[in-house]
């Protein structure tokens, strides 16, 4: 959606690395916006974002007005849903959010025609959504998982870590570290979710987290709630430093039996 940064600079240049061409959509989509969300304080920084476009490889950027992608919104009646996926973890504060990603998503792979296309696990819940979507539609795409890119103390690169005051920026590496510490107590055998859990939220909340939406532990593949890890999962995080959400999350899986 623009104010592109590391972390989209890692897509653009694995596909670079992976493809005879490379195609960047910019487009901040309001459907992916609820009422009281940021839409109109979301960065613009087109003219830098086509710059380091090109200087990463990018064969093609496209950058759609809203008018162009939806013509008269007032008589846009379609939009792309899949059940069970996009109810969970986000979806649940979110409401039709994931609609108005898989929509625009739907409208940019029929318009631009991709091979593959490269999304970042960050937004985990997005990219198994949309690989869904393909997968049910028939979309000829294939979708690429890439590594979350991250600060140097772990933050997570986001277009909205920008909004962080120097507390709140300092306050948000809590995130990261604790769900290291949870991948580093499954490894030692603490399975227990809800355990987990508890201690991701202390330590969020005690580092100076104004608001936590959610701490889950899900099956990487359904996105189902866990009570134990027993199979491979993801723990994800959802917190509010002033008016600003982050998203994170981590991958875990059961530990290996003592020999």
């Amino acid at each position: 959606m623009g104010a592109l940064h590391a972390g989209h600079w890692a897509l653009i240049e694995r596909a670079r690395a992976e493809c005879d061409i490379v195609v960047v959509s910019i487009f901040v989509n309001p459907l992916q916006f609820g009422p009281a969300e940021d839409l109109d304080r979301y960065p613009a920084t087109l003219d830098a974002d086509l710059a380091g476009c090109e200087q990463r490889g990018a064969d093609l950027v496209f950058c759609p007005s809203v008018s162009e992608m939806y013509g008269d919104r007032t008589r846009f009646k379609t939009r792309v849903h899949v059940e069970k996926l996009s109810n969970c973890l986000c979806g649940r504060s979110r409401t039709n959010h994931f609609d108005g990603v898989c929509t625009v998503v739907a409208k940019l792979f029929g318009i631009v025609g991709p091979d593959r296309a490269f999304f970042g696990e960050k937004d985990y819940q997005q990219l198994m959504i949309v690989r869904e979507m393909v997968a049910d539609l028939s979309i000829p795409v294939e979708i690429v998982p890439c590594a979350t890119c991250r600060e140097a103390d772990g933050l997570a690169i986001s277009s909205r870590n920008q909004f962080l005051s120097a507390e709140q920026r300092e306050a948000a590496t809590s995130i990261h570290a604790s769900l290291a510490g949870a991948v580093e107590s499954v490894k030692a055998g603490h399975t227990d979710a809800a355990n987990l859990v508890q201690n991701i939220r202390h330590q969020i909340e005690t580092s100076g987290a104004d608001r936590i939406d959610y701490v889950e532990i899900v099956d990487a593949i359904t996105l189902d709630s866990l009570a134990r890890i027993d199979r491979p999962a993801r723990i994800c995080v959802a917190a509010f430093y002033g008016e600003t959400r982050l998203i994170d999350n981590v991958a875990v899986d059961a530990p290996a039996p003592a020999r």
